[in-house]
Protein backbone atom coordinates (compact mmCIF):
# COMPACT_ATOMS: atom_id res chain seq x y z
CA UNK A 1 0.00 0.00 0.00
CA UNK A 2 1.71 2.99 -1.00
CA UNK A 3 1.30 5.97 1.35
CA UNK A 4 -0.26 9.20 0.22
CA UNK A 5 2.38 12.08 -0.12
CA UNK A 6 1.05 15.15 2.08
CA UNK A 7 1.09 18.44 -0.41
CA UNK A 8 3.78 20.72 -0.53
CA UNK A 9 3.97 24.43 -0.47
CA UNK A 10 5.17 24.44 -4.12
CA UNK A 11 2.13 22.51 -5.06
CA UNK A 12 -0.02 24.64 -2.40
CA UNK A 13 1.19 27.48 -4.47
CA UNK A 14 0.78 25.66 -7.79
CA UNK A 15 -3.07 25.46 -7.38
CA UNK A 16 -3.89 28.25 -5.35
CA UNK A 17 -6.53 30.59 -6.84
CA UNK A 18 -5.64 34.12 -7.12
CA UNK A 19 -8.67 35.61 -7.13
CA UNK A 20 -9.14 34.16 -3.89
CA UNK A 21 -6.16 35.94 -2.26
CA UNK A 22 -6.41 39.47 -3.67
CA UNK A 23 -2.90 41.31 -3.66
CA UNK A 24 -3.33 44.04 -0.92
CA UNK A 25 -0.63 46.13 -3.12
CA UNK A 26 -3.70 46.39 -5.99
CA UNK A 27 -6.05 47.03 -3.87
CA UNK A 28 -4.83 50.18 -1.96
CA UNK A 29 -3.74 51.38 -6.06
CA UNK A 30 -6.97 50.79 -7.21
CA UNK A 31 -8.26 52.58 -4.06
CA UNK A 32 -5.94 55.77 -4.46
CA UNK A 33 -7.16 55.83 -7.92
CA UNK A 34 -10.90 55.37 -8.01
CA UNK A 35 -11.30 58.19 -4.72
CA UNK A 36 -8.59 60.77 -6.11
CA UNK A 37 -10.90 63.43 -7.41
CA UNK A 38 -10.32 64.33 -11.49
CA UNK A 39 -9.06 67.91 -11.80
CA UNK A 40 -11.30 70.43 -12.99
CA UNK A 41 -11.27 71.04 -16.83
CA UNK A 42 -9.15 74.43 -17.56
CA UNK A 43 -11.45 77.04 -18.83
CA UNK A 44 -10.75 78.99 -22.22
CA UNK A 45 -9.05 81.35 -20.70
CA UNK A 46 -6.78 79.58 -18.87
CA UNK A 47 -6.09 77.09 -21.77
CA UNK A 48 -5.36 79.97 -24.19
CA UNK A 49 -3.15 81.54 -22.02
CA UNK A 50 -1.25 77.86 -21.45
CA UNK A 51 -0.54 77.78 -25.40
CA UNK A 52 0.12 81.24 -25.60
CA UNK A 53 3.03 80.46 -22.81
CA UNK A 54 4.37 77.72 -25.52
CA UNK A 55 4.75 80.09 -27.84
CA UNK A 56 6.43 82.48 -25.69
CA UNK A 57 8.95 79.17 -24.76
CA UNK A 58 9.52 78.54 -28.22
CA UNK A 59 10.94 81.89 -28.31
CA UNK A 60 12.81 81.50 -25.51
CA UNK A 61 14.80 78.20 -26.46
CA UNK A 62 15.25 79.53 -30.25
CA UNK A 63 16.02 83.08 -29.92
CA UNK A 64 16.92 83.28 -33.44
CA UNK A 65 13.25 83.75 -34.16
CA UNK A 66 13.68 87.04 -32.63
CA UNK A 67 15.71 88.13 -35.51
CA UNK A 68 12.26 89.42 -37.92
CA UNK A 69 11.15 91.40 -34.95
CA UNK A 70 14.47 93.31 -33.94
CA UNK A 71 17.04 93.11 -36.72
CA UNK A 72 14.90 93.62 -39.70
CA UNK A 73 12.76 96.35 -38.71
CA UNK A 74 15.90 98.38 -37.26
CA UNK A 75 17.67 97.82 -41.22
CA UNK A 76 14.13 99.27 -42.73
CA UNK A 77 13.79 102.38 -40.40
CA UNK A 78 17.50 103.22 -41.59
CA UNK A 79 17.93 102.04 -44.79
CA UNK A 80 14.63 103.96 -45.94
CA UNK A 81 14.98 106.91 -43.85
CA UNK A 82 18.56 108.04 -44.89
CA UNK A 83 18.61 107.04 -48.67
CA UNK A 84 15.27 108.31 -49.19
CA UNK A 85 14.26 110.63 -46.85
CA UNK A 86 16.29 113.85 -48.01
CA UNK A 87 14.88 113.50 -52.15
CA UNK A 88 11.30 112.64 -51.33
CA UNK A 89 10.59 115.09 -47.92
CA UNK A 90 13.87 117.26 -48.28
CA UNK A 91 15.34 116.53 -44.94
CA UNK A 92 15.72 112.76 -43.46
CA UNK A 93 14.00 114.49 -40.09
CA UNK A 94 11.17 115.80 -41.72
CA UNK A 95 10.55 112.63 -43.34
CA UNK A 96 10.79 110.03 -40.32
CA UNK A 97 8.07 111.68 -39.02
CA UNK A 98 5.82 110.24 -41.97
CA UNK A 99 7.69 107.20 -42.66
CA UNK A 100 8.20 105.87 -39.07
CA UNK A 101 4.11 105.02 -38.32
CA UNK A 102 4.52 103.25 -41.93
CA UNK A 103 7.71 100.98 -40.91
CA UNK A 104 5.85 99.92 -37.80
CA UNK A 105 2.82 99.30 -39.38
CA UNK A 106 4.94 97.24 -42.06
CA UNK A 107 7.55 95.57 -39.70
CA UNK A 108 3.96 94.30 -37.89
CA UNK A 109 2.04 92.99 -40.46
CA UNK A 110 4.80 91.11 -41.83
CA UNK A 111 5.34 89.42 -38.63
CA UNK A 112 1.91 87.92 -38.51
CA UNK A 113 2.82 85.69 -41.24
CA UNK A 114 4.77 83.51 -38.81
CA UNK A 115 1.40 82.74 -37.07
CA UNK A 116 0.29 80.69 -40.16
CA UNK A 117 3.37 78.71 -40.49
CA UNK A 118 4.26 77.80 -36.89
CA UNK A 119 0.68 76.23 -37.26
CA UNK A 120 1.53 74.42 -40.16
CA UNK A 121 4.43 73.10 -38.59
CA UNK A 122 3.19 71.61 -35.77
CA UNK A 123 0.24 69.81 -37.79
CA UNK A 124 3.30 68.61 -39.77
CA UNK A 125 5.28 67.14 -36.98
CA UNK A 126 1.91 65.57 -35.82
CA UNK A 127 1.86 67.74 -32.48
CA UNK A 128 -1.29 69.42 -33.50
CA UNK A 129 -3.07 66.15 -33.71
CA UNK A 130 -1.61 65.35 -29.69
CA UNK A 131 -3.47 68.97 -29.09
CA UNK A 132 -6.63 67.66 -30.43
CA UNK A 133 -7.35 64.95 -27.88
CA UNK A 134 -6.59 67.16 -24.47
CA UNK A 135 -9.69 67.85 -23.12
CA UNK A 136 -9.48 71.46 -22.95
CA UNK A 137 -11.33 74.31 -25.33
CA UNK A 138 -10.14 73.86 -28.93
CA UNK A 139 -10.00 76.43 -30.14
CA UNK A 140 -7.20 77.81 -27.21
CA UNK A 141 -4.11 75.85 -29.67
CA UNK A 142 -5.13 78.71 -31.99
CA UNK A 143 -6.06 81.70 -29.91
CA UNK A 144 -3.23 80.61 -27.34
CA UNK A 145 -0.75 81.08 -30.63
CA UNK A 146 -2.12 84.10 -31.40
CA UNK A 147 -1.83 85.55 -28.14
CA UNK A 148 2.18 84.77 -27.81
CA UNK A 149 2.37 86.29 -31.33
CA UNK A 150 1.01 89.56 -29.70
CA UNK A 151 4.46 89.68 -27.11
CA UNK A 152 6.36 89.64 -30.81
CA UNK A 153 4.40 92.73 -31.92
CA UNK A 154 4.85 94.41 -28.95
CA UNK A 155 8.69 93.86 -29.02
CA UNK A 156 8.94 95.23 -32.50
CA UNK A 157 7.12 97.89 -31.78
CA UNK A 158 9.36 98.59 -28.60
CA UNK A 159 12.26 98.06 -31.21
CA UNK A 160 11.11 100.75 -34.34
CA UNK A 161 9.80 103.38 -31.85
CA UNK A 162 12.74 103.53 -29.31
CA UNK A 163 15.16 104.10 -32.53
CA UNK A 164 12.84 106.31 -33.90
CA UNK A 165 13.03 108.57 -31.24
CA UNK A 166 16.66 108.05 -31.12
CA UNK A 167 16.91 109.19 -34.47
CA UNK A 168 14.83 112.68 -33.71
CA UNK A 169 11.03 111.36 -34.31
CA UNK A 170 8.63 113.52 -31.98
CA UNK A 171 5.37 112.73 -31.41
CA UNK A 172 3.18 115.41 -31.13
CA UNK A 173 0.22 112.92 -30.14
CA UNK A 174 2.49 112.18 -26.71
CA UNK A 175 2.76 109.24 -25.18
CA UNK A 176 -1.20 108.51 -25.37
CA UNK A 177 -0.89 109.18 -28.97
CA UNK A 178 1.59 106.32 -29.39
CA UNK A 179 0.55 103.74 -26.94
CA UNK A 180 -2.95 104.27 -28.87
CA UNK A 181 -1.45 103.53 -32.23
CA UNK A 182 0.33 100.36 -31.07
CA UNK A 183 -2.53 99.22 -29.34
CA UNK A 184 -4.80 99.89 -32.91
CA UNK A 185 -1.85 98.00 -34.46
CA UNK A 186 -2.18 95.08 -32.55
CA UNK A 187 -5.55 94.94 -32.94
CA UNK A 188 -5.38 95.34 -37.06
CA UNK A 189 -2.36 92.30 -36.90
CA UNK A 190 -4.47 90.00 -34.45
CA UNK A 191 -7.00 90.21 -37.04
CA UNK A 192 -5.20 89.69 -39.66
CA UNK A 193 -3.31 86.58 -38.18
CA UNK A 194 -6.78 84.63 -38.71
CA UNK A 195 -6.10 84.78 -42.61
CA UNK A 196 -2.94 82.77 -42.30
CA UNK A 197 -3.54 80.75 -39.92
CA UNK A 198 -6.50 79.70 -42.23
CA UNK A 199 -4.16 79.17 -44.73
CA UNK A 200 -2.42 77.07 -42.14
CA UNK A 201 -4.15 74.69 -42.52
CA UNK A 202 -4.89 74.22 -46.39
CA UNK A 203 -1.27 74.67 -47.21
CA UNK A 204 0.97 71.58 -47.46
CA UNK A 205 4.16 72.86 -46.11
CA UNK A 206 5.29 76.28 -44.26
CA UNK A 207 7.40 77.21 -47.31
CA UNK A 208 4.35 77.32 -49.54
CA UNK A 209 2.32 78.79 -47.16
CA UNK A 210 5.22 81.63 -46.49
CA UNK A 211 4.87 81.65 -50.65
CA UNK A 212 1.82 82.27 -50.86
CA UNK A 213 1.80 85.22 -47.96
CA UNK A 214 4.81 87.20 -49.19
CA UNK A 215 2.51 87.21 -52.43
CA UNK A 216 -0.19 88.91 -50.81
CA UNK A 217 1.76 91.11 -48.55
CA UNK A 218 4.41 92.66 -50.77
CA UNK A 219 1.56 94.75 -53.05
CA UNK A 220 -0.54 95.44 -50.15
CA UNK A 221 2.39 97.19 -48.08
CA UNK A 222 4.06 98.48 -50.84
CA UNK A 223 1.84 99.52 -52.73
CA UNK A 224 0.50 101.94 -49.98
CA UNK A 225 0.93 105.13 -48.35
CA UNK A 226 3.72 103.80 -45.90
CA UNK A 227 6.39 105.26 -48.19
CA UNK A 228 4.89 108.19 -50.45
CA UNK A 229 2.57 110.48 -50.37
CA UNK A 230 -0.68 108.66 -52.68
CA UNK A 231 -1.53 112.26 -54.48
CA UNK A 232 1.36 111.40 -56.57
CA UNK A 233 1.20 108.53 -57.60
CA UNK A 234 -1.05 107.92 -60.86
CA UNK A 235 -4.47 107.75 -60.67
CA UNK A 236 -5.07 103.98 -61.19
CA UNK A 237 -2.51 103.08 -58.45
CA UNK A 238 -3.75 105.96 -55.96
CA UNK A 239 -7.48 104.18 -56.01
CA UNK A 240 -6.14 100.60 -55.56
CA UNK A 241 -3.78 102.74 -52.44
CA UNK A 242 -7.15 104.54 -51.21
CA UNK A 243 -9.14 100.95 -50.74
CA UNK A 244 -5.63 99.42 -48.71
CA UNK A 245 -6.24 98.03 -45.58
CA UNK A 246 -2.68 98.92 -44.98
CA UNK A 247 -2.76 102.48 -46.02
CA UNK A 248 -6.05 102.84 -43.61
CA UNK A 249 -3.88 101.70 -40.99
CA UNK A 250 -1.02 103.79 -41.58
CA UNK A 251 -3.51 106.55 -41.72
CA UNK A 252 -5.08 106.34 -38.52
CA UNK A 253 -1.60 105.19 -36.62
CA UNK A 254 -0.08 108.16 -38.36
CA UNK A 255 -2.81 110.68 -36.99
CA UNK A 256 -2.56 109.15 -33.61
CA UNK A 257 0.58 109.91 -33.25
CA UNK A 258 0.42 113.38 -34.28
CA UNK A 259 -2.55 114.25 -32.89
CA UNK A 260 -4.59 114.58 -36.03
CA UNK A 261 -6.64 111.56 -36.24
CA UNK A 262 -10.19 111.60 -36.92
CA UNK A 263 -12.88 108.82 -34.90
CA UNK A 264 -13.31 107.81 -38.77
CA UNK A 265 -10.04 106.74 -39.56
CA UNK A 266 -9.93 104.84 -36.58
CA UNK A 267 -13.07 103.27 -37.06
CA UNK A 268 -12.23 101.99 -40.55
CA UNK A 269 -9.52 100.26 -39.02
CA UNK A 270 -11.63 98.53 -36.41
CA UNK A 271 -14.25 97.48 -38.71
CA UNK A 272 -11.68 96.11 -41.14
CA UNK A 273 -10.35 94.10 -38.48
CA UNK A 274 -13.46 93.05 -37.42
CA UNK A 275 -14.44 91.52 -41.27
CA UNK A 276 -11.34 89.47 -40.96
CA UNK A 277 -12.31 87.74 -37.90
CA UNK A 278 -15.71 87.14 -38.47
CA UNK A 279 -14.92 85.76 -41.99
CA UNK A 280 -11.70 84.03 -41.48
CA UNK A 281 -12.18 83.17 -37.91
CA UNK A 282 -15.11 80.66 -38.69
CA UNK A 283 -13.35 79.40 -41.63
CA UNK A 284 -10.10 78.55 -39.54
CA UNK A 285 -12.55 76.74 -36.73
CA UNK A 286 -14.43 74.90 -40.09
CA UNK A 287 -10.58 73.18 -41.54
CA UNK A 288 -9.71 73.01 -37.99
CA UNK A 289 -13.00 70.46 -37.26
CA UNK A 290 -12.16 69.57 -40.72
CA UNK A 291 -9.20 67.93 -40.03
CA UNK A 292 -10.33 65.52 -37.37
Amino acid sequence: MTAERSPTAADTELHSDPAAEPDPNVDTLHAAVSDSPRPPRPSAVSASLTFGWRALLKIKHVPEQLFDVTVFPIMFLLLFTYLFGGALAGSTSAYLQELLPGILAMTVVFITIYTGVTLNDDIDEGVFDRFRTMPVWQPSVIVGALLGDAVRYTIASTMVIGLGLLLGFRPEGGAIGVISAVALLLVFSFSLSWIWTALGFIMRTPESLMGVSMLILFPLTFISNVFVDPRTMPGWLEAFVSINPVSHLVTAMRGLMHGTATAGDVIIVLGLSAVFVVVFGPATMYLFHAQQ
